[in-house]
């Protein structure tokens, strides 16, 4: 599909990377396709010596060529990228935001262009193992969709959604849920170090812990509550039941609930414009 379409990176970032490398690894893109554009010299030397792609310092004269555009700046840079774009962009191409909190309409009117899909991928899409949540504009094609399902599921797992709300939605679970997963398994590993495991054993028995247990769930032949198989882990009166009766008087899972809530009103506000408040704000206190 992309043998004679160009697909232009806007924002050398990791994200893009993964996006890059997920496209020729899977074969849905060659390299000789591929643009990435940024200020970074230095960066962009590093990509196109890693993966033979071609390399713009303009980002418009890069999405001057391509017929898929990919936002892929930090959210705090895009209405000044978005202003240097404006005008640039092919009439008929497809631009393709990972934009965190950017809604479709200001993407739309930062770049004076109807065709626009938003994503929120991952980070786990750096090894092909993300989950993007994706939704369009009326103005996409049939075509187009085609399109941004294969790039997608370069990165992973994709999932379509008709409502554009979800994907702050998403942004909140799954997008910054990586980094909920990464700082439960540090406060493993630290216990497992206070009890007097070697940090290098703690770290492997947190991580094969995790991981077995996500394997234990996704790959059951029959679908479970995850609060089933809490229930064949605990014993009455046993460790378990001790340990998760600490963790729910500590209101383990009211924090995972409200922190969840806070970065979707965060990503609300990024959409806004909106600068940085105080988290408790975010609690409603």
């Amino acid at each position: 599909m992309f043998e004679n379409r160009k697909i232009a990176f806007i924002g050398p970032g990791v994200m893009a990377e993964a996006m890059i490398s997920g496209l020729i690894r899977t074969h849905v893109a060659k390299a000789d396709v591929l643009l990435v554009a940024g200020p970074g010299v230095e960066r962009l030397k590093q990509l196109q010596e890693k993966y033979g792609i071609q390399t713009f310092n303009d980002n418009a004269e890069a999405a001057r060529q391509a017929d898929l555009v990919v936002l892929s700046v930090k959210p705090q840079r895009l209405d000044r990228v978005l202003a240097g774009l404006k005008g640039s962009i092919p009439p008929a191409a497809l631009v393709l935001s990972i934009v965190a909190g950017a809604s479709i309409e200001k993407i739309s009117r930062g770049l004076g262009h109807k065709i626009i899909v938003r994503s929120m991928p991952n980070t786990p899409a750096q090894i092909g193992q993300g989950i993007t949540v994706w939704t369009a504009s009326t103005g996409v094609t049939e075509i187009q969709l085609e399109m941004t399902r294969q790039v997608l599921g370069a990165l992973g797992e994709q999932i379509f959604v008709e409502e554009e709300n979800y994907l702050d939605m998403a942004t909140a679970l799954s997008g910054t849920g990586p980094a909920y997963v990464f700082l439960f398994m540090e406060a493993m590993v630290d216990a497992g170090v206070h009890l007097g495991f070697p940090r290098r054993i703690a770290e492997e028995l947190v991580a094969k812990t995790v991981r077995g247990s996500v394997d234990y769930y996704t790959h059951r032949d029959d679908p479970v509550h995850l609060a089933r198989l809490r229930n064949e882990v605990t014993s009455p009166g046993g460790t378990t039941a001790v340990a998760l009766y600490y963790l729910e008087k500590a209101g383990f899972r009211t924090a995972i609930s409200r922190a969840i809530w806070a970065a979707y009103v965060r990503s609300q506000e990024l959409g806004r414009g909106g600068k940085s408040h105080p988290p408790d704000q975010a609690d409603g206190e």
